[in-house]
């Protein structure tokens, strides 16, 4: 039995994925009155559209995902922490897939750490790549990196999690899966921030490459391997959220290139991922002015014009 904790848009895309393939889900709302109301209706409106199979079981009580063997926890990174506290019980010798991308701020590390630290019984994994909730939910086809560290134990993952629309990938590499999922947001912010304030396609572009650079930099020095950044979890998650409306982070980074507000009820984890990132950086000694620009813009401590300013008069270096 699968069951998801977490029934926002990409949770519910990913119950609706394994479930259209006959898989009995049981997706965990913490909105009980919201959780009844999909499972009598069989919609979720955070996906218009698109019904929810059968074997699909919406519920509001925590305790329904206790005898499911695998879960996949579809929370916002930074309240996942309290979230497995709260159930640690429960969750124990669990399979728990992480499918939220980003750093921690009070620990700055990844999901799964913090699966490691509170759940030691668990078996911790990251589900990670180019995947927007609408295209999973319809679905369209797309591919996504697997990540755990136990070997077995990711091939078992892959078979179970794997659907007719979803091509799974594992890796062993998991600090390189969360980082390249986690880093990609911060530089799609930086994107959106680029085109709303007008500086044009080319600046995109420009973004997207020094952003990646900085990815893998970091990456390398907390030992990830150089191909994770290169492949879905890192390039191929970079190359979707840096260009498409469909993305929040990018949203979000419009409004503020534009200087318009932003649904503060939208979840962004890059606001949250680019001041964590920017600390770690200082701890370890790393120059990444991207990431610091955007986590100085997201927490609105300067406006475009300073930040363009700041990156421009950087001294001159090689490539």
């Amino acid at each position: 039995m699968i069951g998801i904790a977490g029934a926002g848009a990409f949770g519910t895309a990913l119950a609706v994925s394994l479930a259209r393939d006959g898989r009995p889900v049981t997706l965990w709302a913490r909105n009980a009155e919201a959780a009844t109301a999909m499972q009598d209706t069989r919609d979720n409106p955070r996906l218009p559209g698109v019904t929810l199979p059968a074997p699909l079981v919406a519920t509001g009580d925590i305790t329904q995902l206790f005898g499911c063997d695998t879960i996949l926890l579809a929370t916002p990174t930074q309240t996942l922490r309290g979230f497995l506290t709260e159930n640690a019980a429960g969750f124990a010798g669990k399979y728990l897939v992480a499918c939220c991308k980003g750093i921690d701020l009070g620990t700055l590390t990844g999901p799964t750490a913090s699966i490691r630290e509170i759940i030691p019984t668990a078996t911790p994994a990251m589900l990670t790549g180019p995947s927007f909730a609408d295209d999973i939910a319809r679905g369209l086809p797309t591919g996504l990196t697997l990540a755990c560290a136990d070997e077995a134990a990711g091939k078992m993952l892959q078979q179970w999690l794997s659907t007719s629309n979803l091509r799974l990938y594992t890796t062993t590499d998991v600090i390189g899966a969360e980082l390249g999922g986690a880093l990609k947001n911060v530089i799609a912010i930086g994107c959106g921030v680029a085109i709303g304030a007008g500086l044009g396609d080319s600046a995109r572009a420009a973004l997207l490459t020094r952003g990646f650079s900085e990815m893998q930099r970091i990456a390398d020095h907390l030992g990830a391997e150089p191909a994770t950044l290169a492949g879905l979890s890192g390039l191929g998650d970079l190359a979707l959220t840096c260009t498409s409306n469909l993305s929040r982070n990018y949203r979000f980074g419009l409004a503020l290139g534009a200087g318009e507000d932003f649904d503060k009820s939208t979840t962004v984890e890059g606001a949250a991922t680019a001041k964590a990132v920017s600390k770690l950086a200082l701890d370890l000694g790393l120059d990444l002015p991207v990431t610091a620009i955007v986590a100085r813009l997201a927490h609105r401590e300067i406006d475009v014009k300073t930040a363009l300013q700041t990156l421009l008069s950087r001294p001159l270096k090689e490539e």
